[in-house]
């Protein structure tokens, strides 16, 4: 007969958001033992499986800290109350907790009116509704604070008529929330205990054939929310002076984003530690990470490190749900054996209402491995040079064009074509020669490109490099210094001559505009000291443990495309407070970067 061997959660801790799907391991009819699902589409010697969740409510109401969802809240900011910001992310377990915290509430509270109108459909459909400040606590007094110990509990909305079973003894009340194996926890259910039941049913009888297996949650907590980032305008362009004299304007603005959001399959417990395993779970992260990226409404987004099985199986739907066409490339070769999904490529999704479809490049590192030492290396070499040189990167170039208005261009007639390139170059720091080929064979594809059609370029992406290394001088100024140390590296003569190492597109990173900026204000002051001032680059992108750097740009041609905005960097301190990255508030050891461009007037090069 069909029964229950063992069933376990996935993870400890439920949030509000994110799918639970219990592992449940089963015993068929013929002995063998199956973690498939049995539907009563298709019984099994006259069984199937039934499952059930409950929301146990309690006539003890907890709120939980939103801040540390381990603890009990204690205090409430009725800031929060009287800006409409939900309730549950009001709450902090101590003084000292919500102290730290209040310069994240003072934005929150700034923000809250524009945040509301502008990102409130996105959350509310990723996340539920949250209740409504009027469900909070408050406290009798004046002041941003309030004791929860003196006052009731939570108001979690709206419960059924009748309830599924209630134990006087403990004062529980159990309601059903679901019928399927896998259950995503709303914001009725913040600070309750989820219990999940499976049993095997009689097909004719409709029955349990035995007593169902049952496992609980901890307490559900809120999807913890980091500070909203926010899109800075910058002033002035380093080749802003070529179109001086024109008194046409440019016809428009469009937004890219790059982000290395961190495969499923390298984020383990063991390399991150200091991140709770719920956080880390991809389950939670992919929610997170898309609520935080459709937050940007960026028009382009680059993506790294995308999973095959997850780019089919949730970003890809996900983005199209949002109006976003999508375009992928996996790595060349599946490092995991026998795990062919598990392998992570680059994924460019744009805005269908914003961009068409133009053209499509894959650009295969490997592929140029083997043409090189075809060319250069000795037969006897070329094993040894093969094994250095392929470590299985790609790009992904699209070329696209733009749907939104051209009027006051030099050719108002002519289609507005912007090409976009998004990379990941996975190399070893040992290996700075292999780095430094693999971008100026991206380079010289571009170059290819630009020769063909005059065309916009934007170049996106982890390059594994920091600013100042010869892949990133290469990317910024064209050239590499031919006293540059990295250069010593060089065991198969790939780099030589070192003069050939230049290129022709007049790239600039995106991210130095902050450093250019004119004039003065808090914001601007903000952002410069997240730079640094001898590369004009970001302090870092990011930051883990081990290692705090930048390695993420996004490139553009700067005669052809001027920085409009940029989306505001984070502090180092913030993010230490959780240890590094990833962290409950972000979910990827990266930080996202993302520019707003407008197109210049054409000018020939």
């Amino acid at each position: 007969m069909l029964s229950v061997v063992r069933v376990h959660l996935p993870s400890e801790i439920p949030i509000v958001g994110c799918e639970i799907t219990p592992y449940v391991l089963l015993r068929l009819p013929n002995g063998a033992i199956s973690t498939e699902d049995v539907p009563e589409t298709a019984a099994v010697d006259g069984h199937f499986m039934r499952y059930r969740w409950y929301r146990i409510q309690s006539d003890r109401k907890v709120a939980i800290c939103s801040v540390h969802p381990m603890e009990q809240a204690t205090i409430q900011c009725l800031g929060c109350l009287k800006s409409k910001i939900p309730a549950a992310k009001s709450y902090h377990c101590s003084a000292k907790c919500f102290s730290d915290a209040w310069q994240h509430h003072k934005v929150l509270h700034e923000r809250a009116s524009s945040a509301l109108n502008e990102n409130g459909a996105e959350e509310e459909e990723l996340f539920g509704r949250f209740g409504s400040g009027s469900s909070g606590i408050l406290s009798s007094g004046s002041g941003s604070m309030s004791n929860l110990g003196q006052s009731p509990g939570v108001n979690n909305g709206p419960v059924p008529l009748y309830p599924s079973g209630s134990d006087k003894s403990s004062g529980e009340t159990w309601f059903e929330v679901g019928r399927s194996q896998t259950y995503t926890p709303t914001a009725d259910d913040i600070g309750h205990v989820l219990r999940f039941e499976c049993a095997a049913v009689d097909t004719e009888k409709k029955v349990p054939a035995g007593p169902p297996t049952s496992i609980m949650t901890s307490r559900v907590i809120p999807a913890p929310t980091p500070t909203p980032r926010r899109l800075i305008q910058v002033n002035g362009d380093v080749l802003g002076h070529l179109d001086m004299d024109s008194q046409s304007s440019s016809f428009g603005t469009f937004t890219v984003l790059s982000y290395n959001i961190l495969a499923d399959a390298y984020a383990t417990s063991d390399a991150y530690s200091y991140c709770p395993t719920w956080a880390l779970s991809w389950t939670y992260r992919r929610q997170n990470l898309m609520r935080e990226i459709i937050g940007y409404h960026a028009d382009i987004i680059c993506l790294q490190e995308v999973q095959l099985n997850h780019f089919e199986d949730f970003f890809a739907p996900e983005f199209d749900k949002h109006g976003y066409q999508a375009l992928y490339k996996k790595r060349t070769t599946e490092v995991y054996a026998g795990v062919p999904h598990a392998i992570d490529g680059c994924a460019t999704f744009f805005r269908r209402d914003r961009f068409s479809h133009v053209k499509k490049y894959e650009v295969e590192f490997n592929k140029a491995a083997q043409s090189l030492t075809d060319a250069i290396i000795p037969p006897a070499q070329k094993r040894v040079a093969l094994n250095r040189l392929i470590k299985d990167n790609i790009a992904l170039i699209a070329v696209l064009e733009a749907k939104f208005g051209n009027q006051g261009t030099e050719n108002p007639g002519k289609r507005q074509l912007l090409c976009v390139a998004n990379t990941h170059v996975n190399v070893h720091q040992d290996l700075k020669d292999v780095k430094l080929w693999e971008v100026q064979t991206l380079l010289k594809g571009l170059e290819k490109i630009a020769n063909s059609a005059d065309i916009p370029m934007l170049v996106c992406g982890d390059f594994n490099s920091i600013p100042g290394s010869t892949p990133h001088g290469l990317l910024a100024i064209g050239k590499v210094d031919q006293l540059h140390p990295d250069l010593a590296i060089d065991p198969l003569g790939i780099l030589r001559p070192v003069s050939k190492l230049t290129h022709q597109l007049p790239l600039v990173s995106a991210y130095s505009s902050f450093a250019r900026m004119v004039g003065v204000g808090y914001d601007l002051e903000h952002q410069r000291r997240r730079m640094d001032s001898g590369t004009n680059e970001p302090l870092f992108t990011n930051c883990t443990r081990d290692f705090t750097g930048t390695v993420d740009y996004i490139f553009y041609t700067a005669d052809s495309l001027s920085v409009e905005s940029l989306l505001e960097l984070l502090d180092e301190e913030s993010l230490r407070k959780d240890t590094a990255l990833p962290s409950p508030e972000w979910s990827s050891d990266h930080i996202a970067l993302l520019a707003e461009f407008r197109c210049k007037p054409r000018i020939r090069r």
